[in-house]
């Protein structure tokens, strides 16, 4: 080792290569470095989404679910099945084993659900897939006073197209609006006056509306694709489709017995930005695409769009890269302060120059890092507090060392031997320290989970960092130290210099060596201090002095309000609800924003959601920034729900804390085979939780499940030749409908429904 460190010594050309070498290919690794939220991580969940219209929960559960969960036992690599029935529809959730290959699982599991005997007849074809690794960049909201929701979608769509030409972005959601469907409204009295039937409308439908093929003709010359394009897109173009013709010549159109005309879906689904009609936009990326350029990008195109429209306005009402940029720009901050306190103290105690050569070391390190980074990692808010942890650490090595060579020539040593001795004295302890840490902080990566990946990725970071910190520290920082100004005999010590000797001889003399000495006498005191403070820490943390929790508080802009209403409950109940919600936050807020410093408003605006169903709804409500703002933002939220009360309407009602990070403080998970012993184990356990003055926002996922009116024949019925099923399927036919076709319609999926009429149907234009 000594040799080949009086290598780089005596040969400084080599150290420079090295340096500018890690310089240019550490600044090429940094841009090509993708930046997220979080860490990516691979997907260890599989998700089977079941839909089954007009089915209730028990339905799914009985018919559907547990055949799928049977054929599921007993595969390998599969740690835990969860699944969740509801109306119309059910989600089975499949956890893969910590290193288990997640495609080798999902085609064991495709296999076991294709297994399955047979399903119920009116099911859709369940829809397997893997968790894709998506990070939220920034979600943004168009609205308008009193403009349409017909208009806004239509904006909406072009937003969406402009954005999807933008390079690089490719995960785009829209929402804030149901689906579009063609409703086909029979006329009963209509329908017995041309002796038709129901079914025979809806077949009608079916076979007229088509696009089909019928084969080629070839000729000498050329080809002809025989073709029938037959396919109304919008309501008014079936209006002419014949139902019926007779030998006398007499044709019955679907105009002459039902009304058909463009809708939204019974299924609400709308959103309101502070109060308008809105509709949100939310753009993700992937594992290759970068988070902030896709949020930069996406503002850029806000702004312009903006600038060209009076009454619609694109505004951001979510942007992950804020967070992202401001821990970047804490990263940035206490580098430099860094180099700053090494270039002042170090200044005071040696040499300027040495200060310089040591403080070189910050940014050697981290660009070293970059050089690597692309093939492990993203710039998240992760990684970058395992970088700003790890600056504190990264110039101790790089003192010890120059101040060791300053003492070694000192003593009367050349300039090249000072270099190589004064490296090698403390060659050991640095190596030792080095790896302790290193070590210490590898305890992560073998944390089990999500949270192992988490964690995991701070641990790389610090010992990839401290690692290249070696290289500068035993190579580059000895050769510049030996060829600079500060190890000449000639160059006159500054006045600080001198001034600081004396400082620190004095505080030695007179506090530390005295200090040694009684340590060193009375080595009893030495064992006990250390101990005593370790049982005063205990005691604390066990008194409860000292508080545990598993994430630390990261305050966060936003406040999550969430209402789950019981099924069934009508939309206009739920709206309601969530509007006094936030017609109650803008009341906190006007006592807020008195007593904020600046009188800024504290909560700048309100993204109220209806849906997807009739029983959900919420409220997100972005705060001031919290660099300005006087209050948490879990003190807004409990203003907020001391303003609005008891809902007792409500199945749940939770108000965000605003955190960050982390989940529920307290969750219990209860399993059994009875549901009815399951359902009491859980209200007597919510009872008690909830009298937990402590605890607030006790919720649990077994909803209470909407109302159900049960048909049964009378023995009379079966004497007029009727059964269970035909009335059940005229009782479908008159409130459910049959979905007679299905297509695409530019980006959206229509559906055409044939429903007899009724009066309370609202048009799409409304």
């Amino acid at each position: 080792m000594r040799n080949f460190l009086s290598f780089f010594i005596k040969y400084p050309v080599a150290v420079n290569i090295i340096l500018f070498a890690v310089a240019i290919f550490g600044y090429l690794g940094l841009q090509q470095t993708k930046s997220s939220f979080f860490p990516l991580d691979d997907s260890k969940l599989i998700f089977i989404n079941i839909v089954y219209p007009g089915a209730s929960p028990v339905e799914i559960e009985e018919g559907v679910v547990l055949k799928i969960e049977d054929n599921l036992r007993g595969l390998v690599n599969i740690d835990r099945v969860t699944s969740a029935s509801q109306e119309n529809s059910a989600s089975i959730t499949v956890e893969i084993e910590e290193g288990a290959d997640i495609d080798i699982v999902l085609a064991n599991v495709k296999n076991a659900v294709d297994r399955v005997a047979s399903f119920p007849v009116d099911m859709e074809p369940p829809v397997i897939s893997k968790q894709e690794n998506i990070n939220t960049a920034i979600s943004f909201t168009l609205s308008g006073e009193g403009v349409p929701l017909k208009t806004l979608k239509e904006f909406a769509r072009k937003v969406e197209n402009d954005i999807r030409a933008i390079p690089n972005i490719s995960q785009i959601s829209v929402a804030g609006y149901p689906t579009e469907e063609i409703e086909i409204a029979v006329r009963e009295s209509d329908l017995l006056a041309f002796d038709l039937s129901f079914a025979e409308v809806a077949a009608a439908v079916r076979n007229a509306n088509i696009i089909t093929t019928g084969g080629t003709i070839k000729t000498e010359t050329e080809e002809y694709l025989i073709r029938a394009n037959n396919r109304a897109y919008y309501g008014d173009e079936l209006d002419y489709i014949v139902v019926k013709a007779s030998a006398s010549g007499q044709i019955v159109r679907l105009k002459d017995v039902a009304t058909v005309r463009d809708k939204w879906s019974e299924i609400p689904d709308r959103i309101h930005f502070n109060g308008n009609s809105a509709v949100q936009l939310t753009i993700s990326t992937t594992n290759n695409e970068d988070l902030l350029y896709a949020s930069e990008k996406v503002k850029e195109y806000i702004e312009k769009f903006n600038e060209k429209n009076d009454v619609l306005k694109l505004q951001v009402s979510n942007d992950s890269s804020v967070a992202l940029n401001a821990r970047q720009q804490l990263l940035i901050d206490n580098g430099i302060i860094g180099i700053f306190l090494v270039l002042i103290f170090l200044s005071i105690f040696l040499k300027p120059s040495i200060a310089f050569w040591v403080a070189v070391g910050l940014p050697f390190s981290f660009l070293g890092l970059f050089i690597f980074a692309p093939s492990f990692m993203t710039i998240n808010v992760i990684s970058l507090f395992g970088m700003i942890i790890v600056i504190g650490i990264l110039v101790d090595d790089g003192i010890v060392i120059a101040e060791n060579i300053y003492d070694q020539y000192q003593n009367g040593k050349s300039k090249i031997q000072a270099a190589i001795d004064g490296t090698m004295q403390v060659f050991p302890p640095i190596i030792a320290a080095i790896l302790t840490t290193i070590i210490a902080f590898s305890t992560f990566i073998f944390l089990p989970e999500r949270i192992g990946s988490f964690f995991g990725q701070i641990a790389k970071v610090v010992g990839i960092i401290l690692l290249i910190s070696l290289i500068e520290a035993f190579l580059i920082l000895p050769a510049h130290l030996a060829h600079s100004r500060a190890l000449k005999k000639d160059v006159k010590p500054f006045f600080i210099n001198v001034w600081a000797d004396k400082a620190i001889s004095w505080f030695r003399d007179k506090f530390y060596v005295p200090a040694l000495r009684f340590v060193l006498n009375y080595k009893i005191f030495g064992f006990a201090i250390p101990i005593a403070l370790l049982l005063l820490t205990v005691g604390a943390i066990q008194g409860g002095i000292i508080r545990f929790t598993f994430f630390p508080n990261v305050a966060s802009d936003n406040v999550a309000i969430t209402l789950k209403m019981p099924q069934g409950t009508n939309e206009a109940l739920t709206d309601s609800i969530i509007t006094v919600i936030e017609n109650a936050t803008w009341e906190a807020n006007k006592e807020l924003s008195e007593n904020q410093t600046g009188n800024f408003q504290v909560i700048q605006n309100t993204v109220r959601r209806l849906g997807p169903g009739t029983s959900n709804a919420s409220l997100n409500i972005k705060l001031l920034p919290g660099e300005t703002r006087d209050l948490r933002a879990s003190e807004i939220s409990s203003k907020i729900r001391e303003l609005v009360g008891p809902v007792y309407e409500a199945e749940s009602l939770v108000y965000g804390s605003g955190n960050a990070f982390g989940g529920k403080p307290v969750s219990v998970s209860l399993v059994g085979n009875n549901i009815s012993d399951l359902k009491g184990a859980k209200n007597d356990l919510k009872i008690a939780l909830q009298e937990n003055s402590r605890l607030a926002d006790v919720t649990d996922n077994d909803p209470a499940g909407i109302k159900e009116l049960k048909i049964n024949l009378k023995d009379n019925a079966y004497l007029l030749g009727l059964s269970l099923n035909s009335v059940m399927a005229q009782v479908r036919a008159g409130f459910f409908g049959a979905s007679v076709q299905r297509f695409q319609r530019g980006r959206d999926e229509i559906r055409v429904w044939v429903r007899y009429d009724k009066s309370n149907r609202s048009s799409i234009s409304n």
